[in-house]
């Protein structure tokens, strides 16, 4: 009798210690089948990093405000910062962007060595033998009129300052004021503004030629003028008081883009036109501009 309890017992004791090892095993085994989607969500994560291609953006260090670095040491300015944006509409390109020379930039993105550069570039047939130009500008650079303040009343627009006199401080041909004027006087026969060539001169001799009369206007970009005038610390602060400024109208600037990179450009100009859509361009143009300076191109 006692025989038969003490081999119940036993085959009690070997019934719990069998399942207690079960229980362990089937522990054991658990975090396997746990750790096996994570294992494929990480080769998953691996192969999408692994398709992302990165993007080298070049642009201008000191162009305030389209392209700069700023006093953090990072790429900042109009076109930078849409550029930026874009890159967030696009999964499959990381931009990297960096800082350089207008010549570097030129060269780098003809060469392949950069995919893109941004430095207020308008569109020439020139440039466009070397890059390319996507459907879709970037950013404006607005160009008007610089007079004598005495003729504020006067001088309101293109058209007045024809009427009023049309002696402009001569333009080198190959500039791209001159297309500009061309333009003007085309669509305005009986208006015209008296178109000069000349060589290349420093703009301070601009400024007192329109000053002592010698002419009536000189052709200036607005931030050109902005900075040599207006600033604090301008060159030619003093003749601020002298000086007046009205804008003509915005000519648009482009990203250019290596001539293997058309994929891109097309990727490019779609998030551009998303962009515009929601506002963020908008946006920009205020933070960077304190205005729209869009609305002064002339489609």
């Amino acid at each position: 009798m006692i025989i038969n309890r003490k081999i119940t017992v036993l085959i009690l004791a070997l019934a719990i210690l069998a399942g207690a090892t079960a229980c362990a095993k089937s522990s054991s085994s658990s975090p396997a089948s746990v750790t096996e989607p994570t294992r494929a969500a990480n080769s998953t994560s691996s192969n999408s990093s692994a398709d992302v291609k990165e993007i080298r953006v070049a642009h201008t260090q000191t162009y305030v405000p389209y392209d700069f670095v700023n006093d953090e040491g990072e790429s900042d300015g109009f076109e930078v910062q849409v550029l930026k944006a874009v890159d967030e509409l696009l999964p499959q390109y990381k931009f990297t962007f960096v800082p350089t020379s207008d010549d570097d930039l030129l060269i780098g993105v003809e060469s392949g060595k950069y995919d893109i550069g941004v430095k207020g570039a308008w569109f020439t047939e020139e440039r466009a033998k070397k890059y390319i130009y996507p459907k879709n500008y970037i950013a404006a650079s607005i160009i008007g009129l610089t007079f004598r303040a005495e003729d504020s009343d006067k001088i309101k627009d293109m058209e007045s300052f024809a009427r009023f006199s049309g002696k402009l401080v001569p333009i080198a041909p190959q500039n791209a004021q001159w297309t500009i004027v061309e333009e003007y006087n085309k669509t305005h026969p009986d208006n015209q503004v008296i178109l000069v060539a000349s060589e290349a001169f420093n703009v301070s001799d601009a400024y007192t030629w329109v000053l002592e009369g010698r002419y009536d206007a000189y052709f200036d970009i607005k931030l050109s003028y902005e900075k040599n005038v207006l600033a604090d610390d301008a060159p030619y602060r003093s003749l601020a008081d002298k000086l007046a400024y009205v804008p003509y109208k915005a000519i648009p600037t482009y990203p250019l883009f290596n001539k293997n990179n058309q994929a891109l450009a097309d990727a490019y100009d779609e998030a551009v036109e998303q962009l515009r859509k929601e506002g963020k361009i908008s946006d920009l143009s205020q933070k960077y501009f304190n205005e729209d300076i869009f609305r002064y191109i002339s489609e």
